[in-house]
């Protein structure tokens, strides 16, 4: 009784694998089957302009940082913060009596060492007349050598005295005129026409001259009328940026207006690439991004800007008349099946080739698909693919592609004119879609992504 109660059990387990293997098969078959609904658009030629972006700060043109030159009490601050100036008129004034003072004292010295210079070449003139005197004595030896040696010595001492009086003269010279300079220095002027945009220190206050390391910082004079955008460009794109290109600004206390503007200047050091170099230990990702390179950009329109507000670039780099583009939902990425993937491929006889075709995405590649730039497990780097319709299946066909702007890729090779090739949806481009799976064509928006 207990073995075919047991024989029963082995039946039944036996009779449910095999429903659990059919009906995975089964779902597997009608996986393959089954179609995916795809939009599709053609292959067409059109006109290209690749942007770079990048986010910035607006600043003037010239501005210049006003920290004194000597160290004091503020005793007149006759402007205040937004206050124009012209060239020349008083910024600051800083007590100037230690400094007086001392300039009384080097200019007494001064003429203090004048008037020793004076007695050093009277007694010069005087030991020169004795001992030239006494040497046609001596010659007729009407002088010992003991007295000729006496006015000789007296001689070469009166001219090491004059010789010294010179040297001293100048140096009471020298420091006058720093005296001089440094009572000056308590009088800071405006270097240029233009307006107070920061004022830091108040009337009263003690400042540090910039012999105590940066010094203080007492102001900022700025020309409003010329302003810049300062953008930071990373370093896979700062190589597109040249100067004189033109650039579209927008600035978010001016949200109805757009301007224009031209690249100036573009930095040849990087900022804070040590510092994070320092944070990643020299490694790759962090230092990386942090890898930025300042870019200078002329605001052509007069607005009312504001050192400090925040702007939106977009650098117009590289551009290209009547090509073949893609939209950029329709590029993804595969890893090669075989060597010659391709060979049948509608574009052109050449295809194979494409199969080692290394992607040079544009600034603006890292909006599509993924990480185009990451080897697949086998160490195969994976190329760009489009997937082209052929009736109701897709071909996988590589292409190489070129400059992009915000919708469209450029396509050297693997396409060409009105070839039909997928758009969307973003899974079915990106995960669903394989060299001859089934498709279903279905109205939608060009370039629709369903994320899921």
């Amino acid at each position: 009784m207990a073995k075919s109660k047991k024989g029963r059990k082995l039946i039944i387990f036996g009779i449910i694998a095999l429903m659990l293997v059919a009906l995975t098969l089964a779902a597997v078959f009608r996986k393959k089957d089954d179609a995916v609904s795809v939009q599709t658009e053609k292959v067409k030629r059109r006109d290209l302009t690749e942007l770079v972006v990048a986010n910035g700060r607006i600043q003037p043109v010239v501005q210049v940082v006003i920290s004194p030159e000597v160290a004091g009490e503020i005793v007149a601050l006759p402007v205040r913060e937004g206050d124009k100036v012209k060239k020349g008129d008083l910024l600051v004034q800083i007590k100037p009596d230690n400094y007086k003072a001392s300039r009384n004292s080097a200019e007494a010295s001064f003429k203090s060492s004048q008037a020793g210079q004076t007695l050093a070449m009277a007694e010069l003139e005087r030991a020169s007349a004795e001992y030239f005197r006494n040497q046609e004595l001596f010659k007729n030896k009407l002088v010992s050598d003991s007295i000729m040696m006496e006015f000789k010595t007296a001689y070469e001492v009166a001219k090491l005295r004059y010789t010294n009086s010179l040297h001293a003269a100048a140096q009471a010279g020298f420091s006058l005129d720093k005296a001089n300079d440094d009572l000056s220095k308590t009088t800071i002027q405006s270097p240029i026409d233009g307006t107070i945009s920061r004022l830091k220190s108040q009337l009263g206050e003690r400042v540090l001259g910039t012999s105590f390391n940066m010094g203080t910082e007492i102001m900022t004079v700025a020309d409003l009328s010329q302003m810049e955008a300062r953008v930071d460009i990373g370093e896979m794109d700062v190589i597109l940026i040249e100067p004189g290109q033109r650039a579209r600004l927008e600035v978010d206390a001016f949200k109805d207006k757009k301007f224009t503007g031209t690249v100036t200047e573009i930095a040849n050091s990087s900022r804070g690439a040590s510092a994070s170099a320092a944070l990643s230990g020299g490694g790759g990702g962090q230092s990386q991004e942090a890898t930025k390179f300042e870019v200078r950009i002329r605001i052509s329109e007069k607005e009312g800007f504001r050192p400090g507000m925040s702007i939106n670039a977009e650098i117009e780099t590289r551009y290209r008349t009547n090509v073949l583009t893609v939209p950029i939902a329709a590029i993804t990425t595969r890893a090669p099946k075989s060597p010659n993937m391709g060979t049948n491929s509608p574009a052109s006889t050449n295809s194979a080739s494409d199969t080692n075709v290394v992607a040079s995405a544009s600034s603006s590649s890292n909006t599509n698909n993924g990480p185009s730039d990451k080897k697949s497990k086998e160490g195969v780097k994976p190329v760009e693919v489009v997937f082209v319709v052929e009736n109701d299946k897709v071909k996988q066909v590589p292409v190489k592609i070129g400059v992009s702007d915000a919708e469209s890729y450029e396509v050297i090779e693997g396409l060409e004119e009105g070839m039909e090739i997928v758009t969307g949806n973003y899974k079915a481009v990106n995960k669903e879609l394989e060299d001859g799976k089934k498709i279903t064509k279905t109205r939608g928006k060009l370039g629709e992504m369903e994320k899921k």
